[in-house]
């Protein structure tokens, strides 16, 4: 048996998640799998709401702190990595429990996706035409491959030549790679955290007002000490880049705080689209549930 519990930012699935480890049998019965793109960078701790080691509970949690933040994150990567952990878990007896809110990630471990290979001196040779002329690469997507070219932000070059790196490698079209919804393995329980849209407001907002007061800012004048500026998907994740703003004196410390804000809202809100399109996910309504409650529901559905 395999277990997920999903959700969007702030809607509490952590803590769901350490309750129903607990009532599972604990470290001796449990493993957790993370499925959050950006708590597989060290350093990346404040800003990604990263459980600290501390408050694990003595569960082993995987795939959190894998990557340095030079390092490109790889959702292909991340596949084969948390399957074979999640093999591993089985192998031992225990029970895997996936948790995150990233859906890419979540489907790419427990759903059937396959993700094509690279070709790095394909990349760079696209890397440069995009340099020299951006707008033909755009016109080679829409010729070659009309839905990549609606469905992807062409403002994001880095998607754009990922696309055309697929397209010319394989002579496909890059988008039906990824079909929804399609299960790799058989016993999987999908649990989604649903928040009342004004509560999941109120709790974005006094996580990062706790951000800023744990030293969001300071560890971000630490991570560009040590490349983060230049980090190719790290400084990307959200809040660092306003951080970041901040200490470049960009905004104020009172914006900066409000654009994190807005940008954790906006998260949130793909993560609550991605997830409500899957009809396998059971939902919990966590507004006046507390996590052992909401842990006590998951078990309750299982048996």
């Amino acid at each position: 048996m395999i277990i997920a519990v999903v959700g969007p930012t702030a809607s509490g699935k952590t803590s769901v998640s350490l309750e129903l480890a607990e009532f599972l049998g604990g470290p001796a019965k449990v493993e957790i799998i993370s499925a959050d793109a950006m708590q597989l960078y060290r350093g990346l701790d404040i800003g990604t709401a990263k459980l600290p080691l501390a408050q694990r509970r003595g569960i082993h949690h995987h795939q959190i702190d894998e990557l340095d933040i030079a390092e490109e994150a790889s959702v292909a990567a991340y596949q084969k990595h948390a399957r074979q952990d999640l093999a591993a878990i089985i192998a031992a007896g225990k029970i895997p429990v996936v948790v995150g809110g990233s859906g890419l990630y979540v489907s790419a471990l427990l759903d059937e996706l396959q993700f094509p290979g690279t070709d790095p001196a394909l990349r760079a040779v696209i890397t440069e035409e995009a340099r020299s002329n951006y707008p033909r690469l755009l016109r080679e997507l829409e010729e070659r491959d009309p839905e990549a070219y609606a469905t992807i932000d062409t403002r994001n070059e880095r998607r754009v030549i990922r696309a055309l790196e697929v397209i010319r490698l394989t002579g496909k079209p890059y988008t039906p790679r990824f079909p929804r919804h399609t299960s790799h393995y058989e016993d999987v329980h999908i649990f989604a955290i649903h928040r009342d849209i004004t509560d999941l407001h109120a709790a974005i907002n006094a996580r990062v007002d706790e951000m800023m007061r744990e030293g969001l800012l300071e560890e971000t004048a630490d991570l560009l000490r040590r490349g983060l500026r230049e980090a190719p998907t790290a400084s990307r994740a959200t809040g660092y880049p306003q951080a970041m703003a901040i200490l470049d004196g960009s905004l104020s410390l009172a914006e900066g705080t409000e654009e994190i804000r807005i940008a954790t809202r906006k998260l949130a809100r793909r993560q609550r689209s991605w997830f409500r399109a899957d009809p396998r996910l059971t939902w919990l309504e966590a507004d006046a549930d507390t996590p052992v409650q909401l842990a006590s529901r998951i078990l309750e559905d299982l048996d």
